[in-house]
């Protein structure tokens, strides 16, 4: 049968991480996430309730007065937008609900290595030195250099301190790296 005749469903794909969002949290973990990745996703659902949404609602009605839906784009193209946004509204709804915002300012000052850490270290050879930001699953962006405080690297790195050499296990065989640097973003004036 042709695909366009067949139904599409709501739950054509996983809530948890389907839309390539992020993965899913492994069981029995707790879902750090510092302030500002908080507000990130929380002003996300918020422009996806009280904007978008309502405007793809709005061009879907609209589509559906024009007659034939069955080859009508605009509702088409509509309705699977539509499921797309409820899907990511889903998403982030239930991760705002178990997320645990934990403020890493609170480790200024500190050289042992605690979520929300900038670590600088230097692999065994002493040729590749980088820097990571350890954040929460839901706002790590490797592009950015920011790892998952759950990846292998970050695991193996987690209450060390700065001059520790630790090892981190990869698919490729274990290897030791050299922690160069701790730091951690200065903690916000208290409002008056």
């Amino acid at each position: 049968m042709n695909k366009a005749f067949t139904k599409e469903t709501d739950n054509d794909a996983d809530d948890d991480g389907a839309d390539g969002a992020a993965p899913a949290l492994p069981t029995g973990t707790k879902n750090y996430i510092t302030p500002s990745g908080y507000a990130r996703l929380r002003d996300e659902l918020l422009q996806l309730m009280d904007e978008e949404r309502p405007k793809v609602v709005e061009a879907v009605h609209w589509a559906a007065k024009n007659g034939d839906r069955s080859e009508n784009g605009d509702y088409l193209y509509g309705k699977k937008r539509l499921r797309e946004i409820d899907r990511r509204i889903r998403f982030l709804t239930k991760r705002l609900e178990i997320a645990e915002v934990t403020d890493p300012s609170v480790h200024h000052g500190s050289d042992q290595i605690f979520f929300g850490a900038t670590v600088r270290y230097v692999d065994e050879t002493g040729d590749d030195e980088r820097t990571i930001t350890i954040l929460g699953i839901d706002e790590a962006d490797s592009a950015q250099s920011q790892v998952s405080w759950i990846s292998p690297i970050a695991r193996a790195l987690l209450k060390s301190r700065e001059g520790d050499v630790v090892k981190l296990v990869t698919p490729g065989g274990a290897h030791e790296v050299e922690i160069l640097s701790v730091s951690y973003p200065a903690p916000r004036p208290a409002a008056d």
